[in-house]
């Protein structure tokens, strides 16, 4: 249960905003009854959140994965709910998802993947990425990509520890 009661997407003053996640999102997810508790917060996320997902050039399979990896070291279970058929429409494997956790060892992933994996987690478990792994990262992206794939990863942190912290359940099911 989530430590503080989801805000009422029926009030005045949220209504309008209410109706644009809905819009954009196809329904009132978890995270967002949880945020329009602060409409200026909820706004800013939803144009955040749209421009990672939507409007970066990052291929989706290595932004998906990024999102379950991060979803995974810090337990966020709703954020791995929520993506698992996104990393598959994006062309993650099964495989690769049950393999996640031990990629390091597992033969599935690429090169570029293992690399993007290595930033994702050094980012996420240490915050300081040393020049190795980022030297590795750095001869597969260029300047925006780099950007991108940055801001990508830090931006799922920041949901994770969000949802983590609130304890933002599961299931979309109110």
């Amino acid at each position: 249960m989530a430590r503080i009661e989801y805000a009422d997407i029926d009030a005045e003053k949220v209504k309008p905003l209410s109706a644009r996640i809905v819009a954009e999102r196809g329904q009132m997810l978890h995270i967002y009854r949880m945020l329009l508790h602060s409409p200026a917060v909820a706004e800013g996320w939803l144009a955040l959140m749209t421009a990672i997902r939507q409007r970066c050039a990052l291929a989706g399979d290595l932004r998906e994965l990024v999102i379950m990896r991060i979803a995974q070291l810090n337990g966020a279970a709703y954020e791995a709910e929520q993506h698992h058929a996104y990393a598959l429409k994006e062309g993650v494997s099964e495989a690769q998802l049950a393999e996640l956790e031990d990629w390091e060892n597992s033969k599935l992933f690429s090169a570029l993947q293992r690399a993007v994996l290595d930033y994702t987690d050094n980012m996420t478990l240490d915050v300081k990425v040393p020049e190795k792994v980022f030297a590795e990262v750095r001869k597969r992206f260029d300047e925006q990509g780099m950007i991108e794939l940055t801001a990508t990863i830090a931006s799922y942190n920041m949901v994770s520890r969000f949802l983590v912290a609130l304890q933002v359940e599961g299931s979309d099911q109110v």
